[in-house]
């Protein structure tokens, strides 16, 4: 889409200002523009003098990805879409509404490496990680599509196709756009980023200066079990993971939350509650656990509602605090490890 010009989603105020050789409250103007008000026109951008706009028509793209399908929910509460990026890759990602809060959840990678056994995206492979403006970007497109009023402050989740950790250094250049003041200035504690445990990313994360939050997905407190549902275990065993969780909790002092999606008969039984409460023992933790939406061709079925609650419940006897997740979008295949981008062209229109 970009061809040679300058995508400026993905840069900072000064790095727009350096990268044009602009004076640095122009940079701040165009971020703003882009960022805070999701203006992607050159020649909306009525603040910036002429000669400028038509150098940037010229010069720049502000944004080089577009939403090419757009499926809601029959309750209106998740809407996903389906991103075209800038080499014809695509990637999906949600918005979640739950009264007055929306929720964003956006992909870092197209694919995913990792292969996790009841995830849609794993299955479809691993094209390329998304460098920073293609996931802070998600977001834009994804309140734009929402008709998000700009006075809402969203919550955003990495939790869509990819694992974050694996991009670590795009994801890191992305909170920073979401956060930055100039532009959507979301605060630290409403972004979670979610790992199966890369125990190098995890420590990495560990040492950054902010207030972002930290989710695991666990799925299995025993390596046999973890290492079939969550390959990636094999390389970083359930005992270096607890060591490394145990490290960032003493490092930042911040609870962890453990995602856990329940299968019946695989991940639900009394034995798996007694195998996660010995798994978070002396760990700053909370638990959130999530009924699976079956995907077609895996041989998985979802816990029943009386699993559901005893695992809760059993959890919650051992001292754990945890919650059972509400699924939202599970009609549009919007739900949890659904997420499957379509790589097949559209239908000329």
């Amino acid at each position: 889409m970009s061809g040679h010009r300058h995508c400026l989603m993905g840069l900072m105020p000064e790095q727009i200002t350096e990268t044009l050789g602009l004076k640095p409250f122009q940079g701040r103007q165009i971020f703003h523009w882009i960022h805070r008000k999701g203006v992607v026109d050159f020649d909306a951008m009525t603040n910036l003098a002429k000669p400028l706009r038509e150098r940037l028509k010229e010069e720049c793209v502000a944004q080089d990805m577009r939403i090419v399908n757009v499926q809601v929910s029959e309750d209106g509460g998740a809407a996903k879409v389906l991103i075209e990026l800038r080499d014809g890759e695509r990637v999906e990602s949600v918005l979640l509404r739950d009264g007055d809060r929306v929720t964003l959840c956006l992909s870092s990678q197209a694919g995913c490496p990792l292969n996790c056994a009841f995830c849609a995206t794993g299955a479809d492979g691993f094209r390329r990680n998304l460098d920073a403006g293609e996931i802070a970007g998600q977001a834009l497109l994804l309140l734009a599509a929402g008709e998000v009023p700009r006075e809402v402050t969203p919550n955003i989740v990495c939790m869509g196709m990819g694992e974050p950790f694996l991009n670590y250094d795009n994801l890191v250049a992305a909170i920073h756009l979401l956060m930055h003041p100039e532009g959507l200035e979301i605060g630290a504690r409403r972004i979670t980023v979610s790992t199966v445990g890369v125990v190098e990313g995890i420590a990495r994360f560990a040492a950054e200066d902010w207030q972002v939050r930290l989710s695991i997905s666990l799925h299995a407190a025993n390596e046999e079990l973890r290492s079939q549902l969550v390959p990636y275990n094999k390389k970083d065993s359930l005992a270096r993971l607890r060591d490394s969780v145990r490290d960032y909790g003493a490092k930042t002092g911040r609870q962890i939350t453990i995602e856990w999606t329940l299968l019946d008969g695989v991940n639900d039984t009394p034995k798996d509650v007694r195998e996660l409460l010995a798994f978070l023992r002396g760990l700053k933790a909370f638990v959130n656990l999530i009924p699976w939406n079956p995907v077609p061709g895996m041989p998985f079925l979802s816990s029943t509602r009386a699993n559901c609650m005893n695992f809760l419940q059993g959890l919650e006897q051992g001292g754990v605090k945890a919650t059972l997740r509400r699924e939202n979008g599970g009609d549009i295949a919007a739900a949890c490890g659904q997420l499957r981008a379509q790589h097949e062209p559209p239908t000329p229109v």
